[in-house]
């Protein structure tokens, strides 16, 4: 079973665990980061969706990019459902396993595999660049991206427990993913005093990074092992969805 997980927006400046890997399309993301060290502040802003300040962080990042000290992408980040992974404290065979069946989603640096070596950036689904020919980078990657996460879904066990989000479906052909593996997607919902489902984003990225640190704990290779997982009252619920959403629910 291979996993997708999306990266996050927050990361930190530097880790004290050396990556061992170098991302698949580290030339792809030197030349994105190449360009984007060219820009402006405020076209840096405008692009990615931010205040000056954050532009003005950003762009020296992108010029440091090359010289910076990299960091295993999965301790990189730290957004939300990072922080419920705790990557941090997951052992050498833990990451070993990861590195086996984790891909992170990323619009710099496409797909990466947990102990790959990057830099902190930012990069939003919509940037346009020269190098991506002024296309948005999401559909840049597309044509780069499909085949290998296809390839490495099927030289496994043909499934992919998609832990990603919805935007970042778009760096692939998605409907061939679909058509060509077993895509399984669970869902989190919390359950409402009047009985129906909603999902809250807080809650389910916490979910989502508790769910990626229990499989690569426990070595879960089926979907169907998943449905042992229970986190902050989050619990399956065969009686919701099906086998392809898995739901697990919390009551409020």
């Amino acid at each position: 079973m291979q996993i997708l997980l999306a990266n996050a927006k927050i990361m930190f400046e530097r880790s004290s665990r050396k990556p061992l890997s170098t991302p698949l399309f580290q030339s792809v993301a030197g030349k994105l980061a190449e360009e984007m060290a060219r820009l402006e502040v405020d076209e840096l802003a405008r692009q990615l969706e931010c205040s000056l300040k954050l532009a003005a962080e950003n762009r020296h990042r992108y010029q440091a990019f090359r010289s910076a000290t990299p960091m295993p992408a999965l301790l990189a980040y730290n957004g939300q459902a990072y922080k419920h992974l705790k990557a941090q404290m997951l052992s050498e065979e833990d990451l070993a396993f990861a590195q086996k069946h984790l891909w992170i989603t990323c619009f710099l640096y496409g797909l990466l595999r947990p102990m790959d070596a990057i830099v902190p950036y930012r990069m939003e689904h919509s940037v346009r660049l020269d190098t991506t020919g002024d296309k948005p980078v999401r559909q840049y990657w597309k044509d780069k991206l499909t085949d290998v996460l296809i390839d490495s879904i099927k030289a496994d066990d043909g499934t992919l427990l998609h832990l990603s989000t919805e935007e970042y479906e778009h760096l692939f052909d998605w409907q061939r993913v679909g058509q060509e593996v077993q895509v399984i997607h669970p869902l989190f919902y919390v359950m409402q005093p009047d009985g129906t489902l909603k999902m809250q984003a807080v809650w389910a990225k916490s979910c989502r990074g508790a769910m990626v640190r229990h499989i690569i704990q426990n070595r879960i290779s089926s979907p169907d092992d998943l449905k042992a997982f229970a986190y902050e009252g989050f619990e399956y619920a065969p009686q919701y969805g099906e086998r392809a959403y898995p739901h697990f629910i919390r009551l409020t």
